[in-house]
């Protein structure tokens, strides 16, 4: 996926998971805010974590290769598939 708007424009990630109720994608290192989290025991150093955020699903493009491409159905073989629609490939 290839973020196309926000602080993150330009990058490109995989997949870590879909939120469809909210219509949200996680991307593996995009979209990243930092946590302070304290010491959980005594003698214990605190730690900053990084954890990568939901971005809104119209504010990332499907890739192939290295192009974004928009989707499409087709019906192959009986089957409702997926397709790319500048090459018409199955995704």
């Amino acid at each position: 996926m290839k973020v196309i708007a926000g602080k993150d424009k330009g990058k490109t990630g995989s997949v870590l998971a879909i939120h469809k109720v909210t219509n949200q994608v996680t991307i593996e290192g995009l979209n990243v805010s930092k946590r302070h989290q304290k010491a959980t025991r005594k003698g214990s150093a605190g730690q900053i974590i990084e954890k990568s955020m939901p971005l809104n699903a119209s504010n990332v493009a499907l890739m192939e290769g290295d192009k974004t491409i928009r989707a499409g159905y087709a019906v192959k073989d009986g089957k409702k598939v997926r397709i790319s629609r500048q090459s018409g490939n199955t995704i």
